[in-house]
């Protein structure tokens, strides 16, 4: 690949930017009389110490999602979810007013919310027919002032894997920071690229707490990268931005990689099964292939058909106003029970 100096996309401002200093960036242990907390304590019963300010970068953390990602500490950054880390990339490396950011519709609605946050231009690449990137329309929108560019693999809300090859290809072409989003990864048949961030400079992996690991509700998001990136979103981030709580429930999830591997292959299993079912509903026209741990389906009257499973109680997601999924709704792999009810409902709104 092309040589690429990272330090010259960062913005000018945040290359001179002296970051907060926070009192626990100098001292961890002592007699903490340093940073106006609560000496008396938190009311709430808790052996972590919450009346205390919570570590900067929670090394802990770091560690064992690097040993599970099979990269270093140095390269991963803990952001709140993973829409904090979308976030941080913009401010650091795009000029408000003056950049833009490229991304393959259909994909995940945040990047183009958080580029109009940032008052940044929004390129859109349309992805093929069959869902898959187009490499060479994307590289010929890549000429002008885009920093970033955004993959979303397996993609949101089409469900499926974009052909590694050709994220290679972009990673190794495009002029800025590609980002791939791999929020979805482990219900894939495809391996992580979480690795190749230590022979792509440019390249940012985005992964999340939320789906495989099931702890959507602690808002912990990863971002994997080279620590020349992960040094300059330290330097960005607001102070204690991950809470002790947060820290604490995701070092507990590591005890417990049996059950997380266990409860992977289930969903897949079922989303096997809920396709199959669903590709001899009347009304359904096409059931996509899924990477995911949902499915998205095109069926006659989507709209009215969302509508109606809402009536019963049954929620999907109506996707029918995103590019190439006229007519497709979403539909997240449940709990067996809950898949059953939902094919259920959906042949008794059918009849």
């Amino acid at each position: 690949m092309a040589a690429i100096d990272i330090n010259s996309l960062i913005r000018e401002n945040i290359r001179k930017l002296t970051p907060y200093r926070s009192a626990r960036d100098d001292f961890q242990d002592g007699l903490l009389l340093d940073a106006n907390e609560n000496s008396l304590g938190s009311p709430v019963r808790s052996p972590l110490d919450l009346h205390r300010y919570p570590p900067t970068l929670h090394e802990g953390v770091r560690k064992k999602i690097a040993q599970w990602r099979h990269v270093d500490p140095d390269n991963i950054f803990l952001g709140v979810g993973s829409d904090e880390p979308i976030d941080l990339l913009m401010r650091i490396f795009c000029e408000p007013g003056r950049d833009s950011i490229i991304i393959t519709p259909p994909t995940y609605g945040m990047y183009e919310v958080s580029a109009h946050i940032n008052n940044l231009g929004v390129k859109k690449v349309l992805l093929t027919g069959n869902f898959q990137l187009d490499t060479e329309e994307i590289f010929r929108a890549a000429e002008g002032p885009d920093k970033l560019l955004f993959l979303c693999s397996p993609n949101n809300p089409t469900s499926n894997s974009m052909k590694r090859t050709e994220m290679l290809k972009l990673i190794s072409r495009f002029p800025g920071i590609v980002v791939v989003d791999e929020a979805y990864i482990d219900f894939s048949r495809d391996e992580t690229l979480a690795s190749a961030v230590q022979q792509y400079p440019n390249l940012v992996v985005l992964q999340t707490f939320s789906k495989s690991m099931g702890l959507a509700g602690i808002r912990l998001g990863i971002a994997i990268a080279q620590p020349e990136i992960i040094e300059v979103m330290v330097k960005v981030k607001a102070p204690y931005n991950i809470n002790r709580l947060t820290a604490d429930v995701a070092m507990k999830a590591f005890e417990n990689r049996e059950l997380i591997k266990f409860n992977i292959e289930k969903i897949k299993e079922e989303r096997e099964w809920v396709a199959e079912q669903l590709s001899m509903a009347p009304g359904v026209e096409k059931v996509y292939p899924s990477d995911a741990n949902f499915i998205l389906f095109k069926i006659r009257n989507a709209l009215t058909v969302y509508k109606k499973l809402a009536e019963k109680g049954v929620i999907v997601r109506y996707r029918g106003n995103e590019p190439l999924c006229e007519e497709c709704l979403r539909v997240t792999i449940g709990m067996p029970d809950e898949n059953i009810r939902f094919l259920k409902t959906l042949k008794e709104v059918l009849s």
